[in-house]
């Protein structure tokens, strides 16, 4: 008996033997795929496009000043696009950057005349060098951005007077940027910019105006990452 279940258990493990080596040799584990993190660290540029809104007081003197007369705000709006680069590097979610962006615009409004004259305002082109911090949720990113920033402008009335000025002041504002590729990202973004006042001296029929313009923006934009 003791010799039946020794054949018996003998034949068990050659069959199973026998059916392994049946199996295919290329018969590997299933594979798990591992997706990396993205990551937003490099150089980039840009285009970018918007809508803008401003306000600009504007009292008036003789030329020399004092700027002792009131006048209606030459507020405006109007639309500007440009270009930006920036370089970002990510610390585990967290993200700091460096930016600048140079943009044309056509925002420009007046104070709807007063005593026969119309003073108007206009932002012709500006630009910024600002800091940016985030937190990225791997393809997403919210940030704020803030810095230094820059404007040309004209002040003219109906007259056909004018003079222009550069203006300097400072920018902060927020924004989220999502990566559809691995090389591109696109962005929405608003801003406030202060500028700092300038005179502007107005030869006909002779005045002078303490221009203080602000603005305030949104913007879409991409930007392709190297």
């Amino acid at each position: 008996m003791k010799k039946l279940l020794l054949a018996t258990a003998a034949m068990f493990c050659l069959s199973g033997a026998v059916h392994a080596s049946d199996l295919p040799e290329d018969v590997a584990p299933a594979s798990v795929s591992v997706v990396d993190p993205y990551d937003w660290t490099g150089f980039y540029l840009g285009l970018q496009a918007g809508y803008g809104w401003s306000q600009v007081d504007q009292p008036r003197g003789p030329i020399g000043g004092p700027f002792t007369t009131p006048q209606p705000d030459a507020d405006g709006d109007g639309w500007l696009g440009g270009a930006h680069v920036g370089y970002n590097h990510q610390f585990d979610a967290i993200l700091v950057g460096l930016e600048a962006d140079i943009e044309w615009t056509n925002v420009e409004g007046d104070d709807g005349g007063g005593g026969g004259l119309t003073d108007a305002f206009e932002f012709e082109w500006m630009g910024s060098v600002r800091a940016r911090l985030g937190y990225a949720f791997e393809r997403f990113l919210a940030y704020g951005t803030g810095g230094y920033a820059f404007m040309h402008g004209t002040s003219s009335n109906n007259l056909g007077a004018s003079d222009s000025a550069t203006f300097h002041g400072w920018t902060a504002g927020v924004g989220g940027e999502y990566a559809i590729g691995e090389r591109v990202s696109v962005r929405a973004e608003y801003r406030y910019t202060d500028f700092a006042s300038e005179t502007m001296v107005i030869p006909v029929p002779g005045y002078g105006e303490k221009i203080d313009p602000d603005l305030h923006s949104v913007r879409l934009g991409f930007s392709y990452r190297f």
